[in-house]
């Protein structure tokens, strides 16, 4: 089941985050062929990055919520919130894919 983590960022922490952004983009490369979608959430007006959402196939939500609890963001301490929510795609994406 996919499962969709919705990741707001505390105050102050885009240091951090950039700091820990390459631990972060590992783990996520650990799950790549059952990330359904991810990327920053961003200010409209700064383009800063804010937060996350991940949508990402797990057997269970224990296992999400286990995954959450190691990911380097989380054990950082970037996140002010985080929640996940069981999600069932029944709309094809046909936009929002990176320019290759």
């Amino acid at each position: 089941m996919i499962f969709v983590f919705h990741l707001l960022d505390r105050p102050g922490a885009a240091e951090l985050r950039q700091t820990i952004r390459p631990e972060h983009r590992a783990y996520l490369g650990a799950v790549a062929e059952r990330i359904a979608f991810a990327g920053p959430l961003i200010d409209e007006t700064t383009h800063a990055m804010v937060g996350s959402v991940l949508a990402i196939d797990f057997e269970s939500r224990d296992a999400a919520i286990q995954w959450l609890g190691c990911e380097p963001y989380t054990k950082a301490g970037v996140y002010a919130s985080t929640s996940v929510h069981a999600f069932q795609n029944l709309w094809p994406q046909r936009t929002g894919f990176p320019v290759q």
